[in-house]
């Protein structure tokens, strides 16, 4: 195989990844290329860090290598790609749909979801903008935004979406104490009866949150009996890989 052959033919794997995380198989399905070619050509991407295999699945997706040098290119729109990987290990972790989300105004607008293996699925809410007061995105967000912009939000009234939503300022004043000190929050049947959610911020170099990874499934399994605290501590650390991401530090993996 030629060099010039080999680099066409990694780039053909890579963006053959673009579509999701894949096996050898299906790789070689994708770019019609041999099993042995694309096997040779992942262990040489895996060096550089431009592929990485789960250790979970066996399956491989792009790496940090790659997402690095698209974050750089266009940091404002490659957020999605860069927290992808990331939302992937905890949906392994916590067999659960995880998402992406930023604040707009008092809503929250939903990037990203990549869903568990659960034969009952939540919505995919990609796309869509939810009151910020009803998620816990929304509010582990506006607990960190300026102290203009969240006065504002808690003066200003709120719809109660079910029973439970939280639409008291003074509520809301603590509930955002309690999420500057522990770094999350989970919300439960707050947005619709029978889902719950827990969410923590996403920070960007200068320390302003720029965003919110979180976690959200049925509320009849999700929580699972005496785990919200791993639920939540794992959520907490998929937004702090991210926003070590965006400073251009990765962080080990400790949680795999």
């Amino acid at each position: 195989m030629s060099t010039v052959q080999s680099v066409a033919r990694a780039f053909a794997v890579l963006q053959s990844l673009a579509a999701g995380a894949a096996g050898v198989s299906e790789i070689a399905e994708r770019t019609e290329l041999p099993k042995s070619t694309v096997s040779r050509l992942l262990g040489t991407l895996v060096e550089t860090g431009a592929v990485e295999q789960s250790e979970v699945l066996g399956d491989y997706r792009l790496g940090e290598l790659i997402l690095e040098l698209s974050a750089s290119a266009s940091p404002g729109r490659n957020l999605v790609s860069l927290a992808r990987p990331h939302l992937v290990e905890l949906v392994e972790q916590i067999d659960e749909a995880a998402g992406l989300g930023v604040l707009e105004g008092d809503k929250v607008y939903y990037l990203d979801q990549v869903d568990g293996d659960h034969e009952v699925q939540v919505r995919d809410w990609t796309g869509e903008s939810i009151d910020a007061h009803v998620v816990s995105s929304g509010l582990v967000q506006m607990a960190h935004a300026p102290d203009d912009v969240r006065n504002a939000f808690v003066s200003q009234p709120h719809e109660a979406w079910t029973d439970n939503s939280i639409t008291d300022s003074a509520l809301m004043i603590h509930r955002f104490d309690e999420i500057r000190r522990t770094g999350f929050m989970w919300a439960y049947e707050e947005m619709s009866e029978g889902l719950n959610s827990v969410a923590a911020p996403i920070f960007n170099p200068a320390g302003m949150v720029i965003g919110a990874a979180h976690a959200h499934g049925p509320s009849y399994r999700f929580p699972p009996p005496g785990g919200a605290a791993s639920v939540a501590a794992a959520v907490v650390e998929t937004a702090q890989r991210i926003s070590d991401r965006l400073a251009g530090q990765l962080r080990p993996n400790s949680g795999k």
